[in-house]
């Protein structure tokens, strides 16, 4: 199998190389979470170009856990990175949103917690921008199918990239890949979690779990209850997956 894997990777990464050419660019930039989908693209985009990638650490009110497994596959990867803190920009922001909002009876209290991770997520794609933009890089994503399939992901922040090189991979097939690549286990073995709040967690948001949503994607039998949720998911998404609408005229 993991030659296969190994055959699939180098398909990938002259894929990649064939982009930033095609783009006219100079080489690559991806947000590193420390979590397994970043891992897997950081080592892709070392690969594809050795002294032309870079990771970014971005955290916001994170868990130093996070910072840390971010560091940790950097090295692995061997790729250059840097971390920039964008807490204080996150809080600056959100606290005059809602101090505007409740100046004009507007703010809905129950709507903090979305607001937020989705600032959060927004926050962090303009930084990977900015970067990109005074490097000639571009921005890569680390969306897997299951999330691709379900929307999870954030409308112009996560969301926000030029290219999607894990899109076709299920989520146990990033496992599969991310052993072949030699990510470290710690990061392997950690639940996967965006970030967006304090013990938040994937599958906990989504109500499922990404085995369930892989074997949905595969055409298997699974409960009625996750697959209602997966096609409520992929159903509510839609949006996410397409240009903005606009009138005919």
């Amino acid at each position: 199998m993991s030659i296969e894997i190994e055959k699939k990777i180098d398909l990938v990464v002259a894929w990649l190389q064939e982009q930033v050419k095609k783009s006219g660019t100079n080489g690559l930039v991806v947000g590193i979470s420390g979590g397994i989908d970043s891992a897997v693209v950081a080592n892709l985009i070392k690969r594809a170009f050795p002294d032309n990638s870079l990771g970014v650490i971005l955290p916001i009110n994170s868990n130093p856990k996070d910072v840390e497994d971010g560091i940790l596959l950097a090295k692995q990867a061997g790729i250059n990175y840097m971390e920039i803190n964008l807490t204080p920009e996150k809080q600056d922001i959100l606290q005059k949103v809602t101090g505007a909002l409740k100046e004009n009876q507007l703010y809905q209290e129950d709507r903090l917690q979305i607001t937020d991770a989705n600032l959060r997520a927004r926050l962090r794609m303009s930084t990977l921008y900015a970067v990109a933009n005074n490097l000639n890089y571009l921005v890569v994503g680390t969306d897997n199918e299951a999330e691709v399939y379900t929307g999870y992901f954030t409308k112009y922040g996560d969301g926000g990239v030029d290219l999607l090189p894990i899109a076709t991979l299920k989520k146990y097939e990033v496992f599969q890949w991310a052993k072949v690549l030699g990510v470290p286990q710690s990061v392997i073995d950690r639940k996967p979690t965006a970030g967006l709040w304090e013990g938040q967690t994937d599958e906990g948001e989504m109500g499922t779990t990404y085995a369930h949503i892989d074997a949905f994607l595969e055409g298997k039998e699974i409960p009625e209850k996750d697959r209602e949720i997966i096609e409520r998911l992929h159903r509510i998404s839609a949006h996410k997956r397409v240009m903005p609408p606009y009138p005919q005229i």
